[in-house]
């Protein structure tokens, strides 16, 4: 378990993590709120906006451990419910709108990596609404195969008749190929949700693992670290194939690509931003490509946060009140907590630390 072991030294902030130590640059950018810790080891983190009032939002983060859980936060930092003694959960995302029984539900679905399940929960109360789980790659038979890790869900709009939502599922290990699983999401009946498996996509270098995952609803695409060796990009919707539209980033990153967040500006404007988790900063790429291309992601700059060794991350671009009144990155960090970054000093930093291409 990584463990904070030294904080604030004026400039600097060093901490353990196995056998290397990892700083953080001087110049980071300083968090404007830092949440509660949990008792075990953040890892990722996920927004669901209020409906009627975003300055009520909340952060929904998982605690990797056994004995575990979900919880959830204000936009304070501050715990105001959980979800315990799970299986080792991992990765989280939100979604609006799935019907059950009528009522068009918000959800939360995290993987829980050794029960061989993803999780779903209704936001939100977090409730679970899944009994007990869905099993995932089933008939996989390698070592680590079935250990969900990664997680993203894409929602596809149906109108009146309520959203189609899918998971996209990373694992610790599988063939290249086959080795995200994307599974459609209904409810039965009874209001139990249950899963389709509908596509097995995703190439993978072998190097690590795929942990972070993330959608763009609105442009379509899936994006993933594939762990020391880049980004690559797919459609999300599994009706458009299997093609793999981009892979980037692969000489950016000092060794781990990790958490991957988007912040959405009108249209198709705004940054894919991908943790480079040993140098305790963040990558960022132009949302809508270069040179009038929609999948050549080029580096436009890296931001060194005081987050250390982030391995999730994610971004919104609403007012979420005068602390956040353009939005909020919200990043993991050692030390159990996960780290709130006022979006206008992000958006400071990339206007005036441009890579010269």
């Amino acid at each position: 378990m990584k463990q904070l072991i030294a904080i604030c030294l004026t400039a600097a902030l060093i901490a353990a993590c196995g056998d290397r130590l990892a700083t953080v640059a001087p110049n980071a950018l300083k968090p404007t709120i830092i949440t509660e810790e949990t008792a075990h080891d953040t890892d990722d983190p996920a927004f669901w906006i209020h409906p009627e009032d975003p300055t009520k939002s909340l952060v929904i983060g998982t605690d990797k451990e056994v004995g575990g859980g979900l919880y959830v936060y204000d936009l304070e930092g501050k715990i105001i419910n959980k979800f315990l003694d799970m299986q080792r959960p991992n990765n989280v995302d939100v979604a609006y709108g799935l019907e059950i029984n009528g009522v068009k539900t918000d959800i939360a679905v995290t993987t829980e990596r050794k029960a061989n399940t993803i999780r779903i929960f209704s936001l939100p109360d977090l409730k679970p609404i899944d009994n007990g789980g869905i099993p995932i790659f089933e008939g996989e038979q390698g070592e680590d195969e079935r250990d969900g890790m990664g997680i993203a869900l894409y929602t596809e709009k149906a109108g009146a008749a309520g959203n189609t939502i899918y998971a996209i599922v990373g694992r610790k290990t599988g063939p290249s190929g086959s080795y995200l699983w994307q599974y459609k999401l209904s409810a039965d009946a009874q209001g139990i949700v249950h899963g389709e498996v509908v596509r097995k996509f995703g190439t993978y270098s072998g190097n690590k693992e795929i942990e972070a995952i993330a959608v763009d609803n609105e442009l379509g695409y899936v994006y993933y670290s594939d762990e020391t060796a880049g980004v690559r990009k797919y459609y999300a919707n599994p009706n458009q194939g299997n093609e793999e539209l981009a892979f980037f980033g692969q000489e950016d990153a000092l060794r781990d690509h990790e958490g991957i967040a988007i912040y959405k500006k009108e249209g198709d404007a705004g940054y894919i931003l991908v943790s480079d988790q040993q140098n305790n900063s963040f990558l960022v790429y132009d949302r809508a490509g270069t040179d009038g291309n929609p999948h050549m992601h080029t580096l436009l700059a890296e931001i060194p946060v005081s987050a250390i060794e982030c391995d999730g991350a994610d971004a919104v671009n609403m007012n979420l009140g005068p602390k956040f009144p353009e939005g909020m990155l919200v990043a993991m960090s050692n030390g159990r907590v996960f780290h709130y970054y006022d979006w206008r000093i992000v958006q400071q930093w990339i206007d005036e630390h441009p890579i010269k291409k």
